[in-house]
């Protein structure tokens, strides 16, 4: 066994702060804890440790927000707020609207039948969360999430859309099933109109088998209407997002990279999710259903005939040498992509009429970030218009000529939204982000967080530790009692698919 690091975690039984080791053992990479009261604990970590150590490479600290919200008491991971020690700020906030859900899916202890009531913010209690974030220095965070439960049951949606809009939010997703979108073109008109920017769309496979499995019923035919419906409303930008459990649908990523390439004009995205484990559950249950970045990207190698290989994937603080650079160019702050290197890893497919390739075909990664962190010393010393001419030479040497350079330069030049959409919109995003669970939290992670949940009383928390720790207080310091009346209607499946036959 090699002792990697010493680290931190949570004991899964009585969520005490324990000690923690990160260790290679095998060429594959564990978290060992023990509890004084429960005893050893041991969970795979990443299942590859040279693509461990290779991530490692793209380490980047972030930039700490100079208003945090919280004050350190107690220490990481209990004083979300954000407290003064985290060393990231928000990129993508989230706010659940509602925990009422249409569906009552066996893998989910969210929705406000299982949690036993109703979590949701008043329309002015949004507002003021959202004014919160935009309130972050240096930087406000530029993109939203509405999540839940099922944000779509909110008949005010479009509207907390168009105020999220007006408030400065560039971006705006909602995270969905895909019910409603598959009811009705109208209801996907009004959220376009509303200034939705991307559906995040729950799909976790290509035939019926997985969401048997995972959500009671076969969802799919629901998940095809809703993307065609979303087509009609004119939308062009849907991220696929598959839970990813091994022995359930690990079978299926080739098929749905390869879905989300053939439905490329509205498909922007696929983003897996290995599986979060709730719940206490024995350690051969956990290997039984466990998969890592590692693993996901052997298996898209795999079922994918090396289209995209292991070698393809970037951890997310690879772009910080870029962001930084228009940075410094125009003078102005972006958000800075600091997530800890093992929390994400993601590829991009550059889409060139028929022909579906990774962006690494076109672009020399290394060469390019090295030109990007010599270019950005040469801004800091005065040297900006030598340091245009370093990226513009750099350019023809590590980025082949066409369409990758005619689009990411803009990008370079301009530093705008609208030069980054047009650039995502000739490529398809293949992505996973790893949420911890309690057996394999790390808060070193947790440290780095850049998703971020807003709450009613100003907070601001890190995804996996809202997951993991807070959510229940926070639901229950602002729930209302569950009544029938309030109540959301599980959705009638058998009845869509009799009607759709």
């Amino acid at each position: 066994m090699n002792k990697l690091k010493e680290t931190k975690s949570l004991c899964p039984e009585c969520y005490k702060l324990i000690p923690a080791m990160i260790v290679e053992k095998d060429n594959k990479v564990f978290l060992e804890k023990t509890c004084p009261e429960h005893g050893h604990f041991s969970d795979v970590y990443w299942e590859d440790y040279d693509q461990y150590k290779r991530a490692m490479m793209y380490e980047n600290i972030g930039v700490k927000l100079d208003n945090p919200r919280t004050k350190v008491d107690r220490g990481c991971p209990y004083d979300c707020g954000i407290c003064p020690e985290h060393n990231s700020h928000t990129i993508l906030a989230i706010i659940d609207v509602t925990n009422r859900c249409n569906l009552r899916c066996p893998i989910c202890f969210a929705h406000a039948g299982a949690a036993g009531y109703l979590y949701e913010p008043t329309k002015e209690q949004i507002k003021e969360m959202l004014e919160d974030l935009r309130s972050s220095k240096p930087v406000p965070p530029p993109a939203l999430q509405f999540s839940g439960g099922e944000p779509t049951v909110r008949e005010d949606l479009p509207e907390l859309v168009s105020m999220a809009k007006k408030l400065g939010f560039e971006h705006v997703e909602v995270n969905s099933n895909g019910i409603k979108f598959a009811e009705s073109v109208e209801y996907c008109k009004t959220l376009k109109d509303s200034g939705v920017s991307t559906i995040y769309l729950q799909f976790d496979g290509v035939n019926a088998d997985p969401y048997i499995v995972a959500r009671g019923f076969d969802l799919l035919p629901i998940k095809l209407k809703a993307l065609a419906n979303l087509k009609e409303a004119g939308f062009r930008s849907v991220v696929l997002v598959p839970v990813l459990v091994r022995g359930v649908n690990d079978n299926q990523v080739g098929e749905i990279i390869r879905f989300a390439i053939e439905n490329r004009d509205i498909v922007r995205g696929v983003n897996f999710q290995p599986v979060s484990i709730t719940g206490r559950i024995n350690r051969s249950e956990r290997e039984r259903m466990r998969i890592t970045i590692p693993d996901l990207m052997k298996l898209v190698e795999e079922q994918t005939d090396r289209l995209i290989t292991r070698d393809d994937w970037y951890p997310i603080p690879t772009v910080i040498p870029l962001t930084r650079f228009i940075g410094k160019l125009k003078d102005r702050s972006y958000v800075d992509f600091s997530v800890h290197p093992h929390c994400g890893m993601a590829t991009y497919l550059l889409i060139d009429k028929e022909k579906a390739e990774p962006i690494t075909r076109y672009l020399n990664v290394d060469g390019f970030l090295q030109t990007l962190k010599h270019a950005s010393k040469l801004v800091d010393e005065g040297h900006k218009t030598r340091a245009k001419m370093e990226i513009g030479a750099s350019a023809l040497k590590n980025i082949n000529f066409g369409m990758l350079r005619k689009y990411l330069l803009p990008v370079i030049w301009k530093g705008s939204y609208e030069s980054l959409s047009k650039l995502h919109h000739k490529m398809i995003l293949i992505g996973s982000m790893h949420f911890m669970d309690p057996y394999n939290f790390d808060v070193e992670r947790i440290n780095r967080c850049t998703i971020h949940y807003a709450t009613p009383d100003k907070k601001i928390i890190p995804f996996c530790t809202m997951n993991t720790l807070h959510r229940k207080n926070i639901e229950q310091k602002f729930s209302q009692p569950l009544e029938a009346s309030k109540m959301t209607p599980l959705y009638d499946v058998k009845e869509f698919l009799s009607k759709s036959k």
